[in-house]
């Protein structure tokens, strides 16, 4: 059987279960993940290497990891509804992840439009099957079947990585014949560098309450590798001095604690002794200034660090 290979896009409310399932498919931690919503504020691509098999074939599917859809009221919001438009452009099947513990909602009414405008094959992944009674599941499939004709409806536990098998199956299947876009053994596009600071910012969702994580991003402003160590310098922006003195903490003490917590991640994920520096400093209205929003893209960064490496 010939290789299959495309790309789907993984959509669904905030708070669905996007990062948990991209991770783990993936089989690493690629996309970070909190109890918050709208922690993924970018499109992550993770690759999934299928191996042939009596009656399937082998091929690659790179899954894309996408913010919740959401009504957009910033820059910050707007730009995360662009990276679900750019994610769509190129995409040979969605999946449309529903958290199945949750009644439909206009949240759910408002990403069945997105999906239903797009024209494309969608398959009805429900999540989060574990905490729902067998009887109640039946019901909810019929309601969204219903409303839209999805090619597969599938019930998983991407928590407890049930029914993820028969999900990679039925998706290798529906992708159509075509290259190995990424090399075997890589599993995400990101640079190191933007994992990092995703890992900064997943400490301050977990670490910090109420309004302040949202009001905070980070930028890696010096990645060193050296031999036996790799130096780290990273900003937290914040909007407010309130904010600002949240994260920091008494004595100090909420800044060491992130610093703590990511650094035993990031030493994880490198492989490497990790020395890692956090600053803080005060953005207002960061989430509203177009500019600064825009050059918070990874590939933007990527983009700026090659131009100043060949000045």
């Amino acid at each position: 059987m010939a290789f299959r290979s495309g790309f789907v896009c993984i959509l669904g409310r905030p708070n669905a279960g996007k990062s948990t399932l991209l991770n783990a498919l993936v089989g690493e931690k690629v996309s970070i993940v909190t109890h918050k919503p709208q922690t993924t504020r970018n499109r992550i691509l993770g690759m999934v290497n299928v191996a042939a098999r009596k009656g399937r074939p082998a091929g690659q599917i790179v899954f894309v990891d996408t913010p919740g859809i959401h009504k957009p009221d910033s820059s910050l919001n707007r730009k995360m509804m662009q990276e679900i438009r750019t994610a769509l452009e190129g995409c040979d099947l969605l999946l449309l992840l529903v958290d199945a513990t949750q009644k439909f909602g206009a949240g759910d009414q408002f990403a069945l439009n997105m999906v239903q405008q797009t024209g494309l094959s969608t398959f009805l992944v429900l999540n989060k099957i574990d905490q729902v009674e067998k009887s109640k599941l039946l019901p909810i499939i019929a309601s969204y079947s219903g409303l839209h004709k999805f090619a597969e409806v599938i019930p998983i536990s991407a928590l407890k990585k049930e029914g993820l098998d028969l999900l990679v199956e039925k998706v290798i299947r529906a992708l159509p014949e075509g290259p190995r876009y990424f090399p075997q053994d890589q599993l995400t596009d990101q640079p190191e560098r933007f994992l990092v600071a995703e890992l900064v910012r997943e400490k301050i969702l977990q670490l910090t309450g109420e309004e302040v994580p949202y009001a905070c991003t980070v930028v890696v402003e010096q990645f060193e590798e050296k031999s036996n160590v790799t130096r780290i310098a990273a900003t937290i922006f914040c909007e407010r001095e309130g904010q600002k003195g949240i994260v920091i903490g008494k004595g100090g003490q909420m800044l060491k604690k992130i610093g703590s917590a990511a650094r035993f991640e990031i030493e994880k994920r490198l492989g490497t002794k990790v020395f890692l520096e956090l600053f803080v400093k005060v953005r207002p209205g960061w989430r509203d200034s177009r500019e600064f929003v825009e050059g918070l893209d990874w590939r933007r960064q990527l983009e700026d660090l090659t131009s100043k490496e060949r000045e």
